[in-house]
């Protein structure tokens, strides 16, 4: 980022998650005064395992972060695809030299909290970042002059320009679209962390992401942690139609949820996870309107997208850097907004895409889960590599590089 010195403006940041922090260090370096508003006690991230792709890596180092995060992710040499039911190795993304070559960069495997914790330490060594927790934004009102966030218990805070990247459940999105609650996806996803040491030699494969695929569900699992921990989520399409988040569950419950998974080493795995969660997916359709006036939402605010495309962390990055680019040195922000929201909205959509029709990868059965099988079989490693670049590949965080997508679900 080149930190130009321009017409400076005080932006307000509603959610001091990942794509909250990277937006205001991605301000701040612009030249802005940044003051980054969290609902929560503390700044700190929940959640367990998230995956990086080369586009993801390639965002963290224009903000700075590259190395660091280099250093603290687990490199993955493949994306590896079981069949659940049968035990077959089907094929593998090979994630070494060609992949790296091709894309730029690795691919990482990172606990939340590392990351988060990357760009929280960057933003308090930040002397334009201001970071506030326990300050819920629960809408916003404007003027000719600027924005004013208003707060849980009546309070506000004043400021130019305001950026919604206050998830799923935004009340930026809320004040701004009033489209209501998310999509319920109908999925239920159980998470579960446990030493590497507990699991046997022979079932570790210290640098795989591996899928069980089976009837109506799946089953992952990777390292973190330096390889110290095993990330477990298992998915089940059980017709859902609440979203309880964060719910604790038996390990009998999971073992039965994933029945339909019946290769021993599969069962061997799910069997290790203890202190098992469970969230209902949810997310929404792609819409055109992301910004009002002074007001622009990124990250999950603007677009949430299912987990299976392994990109929501890379998204909001990408929206950060690109954010932070048209924002350099202007105190023309609801022009530059404008302009992000534009070349934003078909990458992302497309990526919105992609993870709801990965579905249709991950839960076919009987002769569908067959032919799946045989088609990924007949791929090429080059071949492979080819179905991600649109996603993995990019280099400008704009819709122009999302046009490769053909809606196959790939990702």
């Amino acid at each position: 980022m080149s930190g130009r010195r321009g017409t400076s403006a005080t932006v307000l940041v509603a959610g001091g998650g990942i794509g909250g922090l990277a937006a205001a260090l991605a301000l701040a370096r612009g030249g802005h005064r940044v003051v980054v508003l969290e609902r929560a006690p503390e700044f700190a991230e929940l959640g367990a395992g998230i995956q990086i792709a080369p586009n993801g890596v390639l965002a963290l180092e224009r903000l700075g972060l590259g190395d660091a995060v280099r250093a603290a992710g687990v490199h993955m040499a493949e994306l590896r695809f079981m069949d659940g039911v049968t035990g077959e190795h089907v094929t593998s993304l090979t994630l070494t030299e060609r992949y790296r070559r091709r894309f730029g960069n690795p691919y990482l495997v990172v606990h939340r909290a590392e990351l988060h914790g990357l760009l929280l330490r960057a933003c308090r060594a930040e002397e334009r970042i201001g970071l506030r927790a326990a300050t819920a934004v629960t809408g916003y009102r404007q003027d000719a002059a600027g924005v004013t966030a208003l707060l849980d218990g009546g309070a506000a805070v004043r400021g130019d320009a305001l950026v919604g990247a206050d998830g799923i459940h935004s009340a930026v999105r809320a004040r701004l679209l009033g489209d209501g609650a998310p999509r319920i996806s109908g999925i239920t996803v159980y998470r579960a962390v446990i030493p590497m040491e507990l699991v046997p030699e022979e079932l570790r494969r210290p640098a795989s992401v591996t899928w069980w695929t089976g009837p109506h569900c799946h089953f992952v699992h990777y390292p973190i942690a330096g390889g110290a921990l095993l990330n477990l989520a298992a998915s089940r399409d059980n017709g859902a139609t609440e979203a309880p988040a964060n719910v604790a569950v038996t390990e009998e419950a999971v073992a039965e949820q994933l029945a339909g998974l019946a290769a021993p080493a599969a069962r061997r795995l799910l069997a290790l996870g203890e202190g098992w969660r469970s969230w209902v997916l949810v997310d929404r359709d792609p819409v055109e309107r992301w910004t009002d006036g002074r007001v622009v939402l990124l990250g999950d605010a603007a677009h949430p997208m299912l987990h299976y495309a392994a990109q929501g962390a890379c998204q909001a990055l990408e929206d950060a850097v690109l954010l932070g680019e048209l924002a350099d040195g202007t105190g023309a922000l609801a022009e530059a907004f404008d302009t992000f929201a534009a070349e934003r909205r078909a990458r992302t959509a497309a990526v919105q895409r992609a993870a709801r029709e990965s579905i249709r990868l991950w839960h076919p059965a009987g002769e569908a889960a067959e032919a799946r099988n045989r088609l990924l079989r007949g791929l090429s490693e080059g071949g492979l590599h080819e179905r991600v670049a649109w996603m993995h590949g990019v280099k400008t965080f704009s819709s122009s590089d999302h046009h490769n997508y053909d809606g196959e679900p790939w990702a």
